[in-house]
């Protein structure tokens, strides 16, 4: 038996995704998840998704659809988080190609559907931003859920649309998407989310990370990237809920327009009708600031060459955040909030863990309630 389980934002949704196999089906299932290869510029400097063009070592499954295995291995200069989570996870985790559009990856569904006759198909969102009407202004990230979205709505099959961890995206408030969900499938605990434990020692998903430790009993208030306002972890935090598909659709404006496009260009020009930009173009200003700072600010001090300075401006980042109200946040927003790149990541994870123990609570980063006193 074979079930097929759709990312719909790639990234932290396909980690999600092995959870949910496991908690739902047992753990002996091992489900195809198909994701998108998505990760932000601090692990992929190349805006935009990568497509079978940009690996080596990809695996055929059908004529549409390649498997990403351990040994893939993506083209310089991009990067992508895929390979090395089909190392540590025993699903199959079959690529998403955006490049053609919802029409393109609705073949690719159709395809799967055919060779495997999955016993169940799930399309999974962590956070609930695929139930945005899509004009909402804290929504940052709606074209890849949007595009699953339409692709799965036109497969000749039944699709089930799970939420985890509702407003855990930090995209809707929490309320909002309580407000559209339905019944609650699941509340995920702390030995759900264990086979995933020492994938997101190093994943760079915030929402995946917060999901998890919800399920481990974290509770507060997380800030992650971008420094919009602190994600509420709550009870609702671990909660798995089933959301009608034919609902999200009728809500998800930029969904219903994409849904005969033929190309990543044209699903882009909808998302700029309709937001007033695509979320592409923001990644592509993005890394062109990026590069500009590093060119003017050379080398930052790494945790390796300075620890002390690290931590020093780890004392001022958390001063900040916690007058935002913030108790705790994640690795990738420290990473990112020291101007350090994704390579100086677990570098920096290990400096804080090793000198700070107290403050880790895995996979999050406790913000003590009050500052640190330093002796001089």
């Amino acid at each position: 038996m074979t079930r097929l389980i759709v990312a719909a934002g790639g990234g932290g949704d396909a980690v999600a995704a092995a959870t949910v196999d496991a908690a739902l089906y047992g753990d002996g299932d091992r489900a195809v998840i198909l994701t998108y290869a998505w990760d932000r510029l601090l692990f992929d400097p190349v805006p935009g998704p990568r497509g079978p063009d940009h690996f080596t070592g990809l695996e055929p499954i059908t004529p549409a659809v390649r498997a990403v295995p351990a040994g893939a291995r993506p083209i310089a200069p991009a990067g992508s988080t895929l390979p090395r989570l089909a190392a540590e996870l025993p699903h199959t985790f079959a690529l998403i190609d955006p490049h053609h559009g919802a029409e393109g990856i609705t073949r690719q569904l159709e395809e799967l559907v055919s060779h495997f006759a999955p016993e169940s198909i799930d399309l999974l969102d962590v956070g609930g931003d695929i139930l945005a009407r899509g004009d909402e202004p804290t929504l940052r990230s709606p074209l890849a859920d949007a595009l699953t979205l339409a692709a799965c709505c036109q497969v000749n099959a039944p699709v089930r649309l799970l939420v985890a961890g509702p407003g855990l995206d930090g995209e809707l408030p929490l309320d909002d998407v309580l407000g559209l969900l339905g019944p609650l499938v699941r509340t995920l605990t702390a030995e759900d989310v264990e086979p995933i434990g020492s994938v997101l020692e190093w994943h760079p998903s915030d929402a995946a990370g917060m999901l998890a430790a919800t399920a481990r009993g974290v509770r507060g208030a997380c800030e992650v990237r971008d420094a919009g306002p602190p994600v509420p972890l709550t009870d609702e935090g671990p909660t798995l809920h089933e959301v009608d598909v034919d609902e999200a659709v009728g809500r998800n404006r930029l969904a219903r327009a994409i849904m005969e496009t033929e190309s990543l260009d044209e699903v882009e020009a909808h998302s700029r009708e309709i937001r007033g930009y695509s979320e592409i173009d923001h990644e592509r200003d993005q890394a062109a600031r990026l590069g500009e700072q590093t060119a003017r600010l050379g080398e930052r001090p790494s945790a390796k060459s300075a620890p002390e300075a690290v931590l020093a401006e780890l004392d001022r980042f958390e001063a900040e955040a916690r007058s935002r109200g913030a108790t705790h946040t994640t690795f990738r927003h420290i990473t990112e909030t020291l101007g350090l790149d994704g390579s100086q990541r677990d570098g920096l994870r290990h400096l804080l863990i090793n000198s700070r123990p107290e403050q880790y609570e895995a996979p999050l980063w406790r913000i003590t309630a009050e500052a640190r006193t330093t002796a001089a």
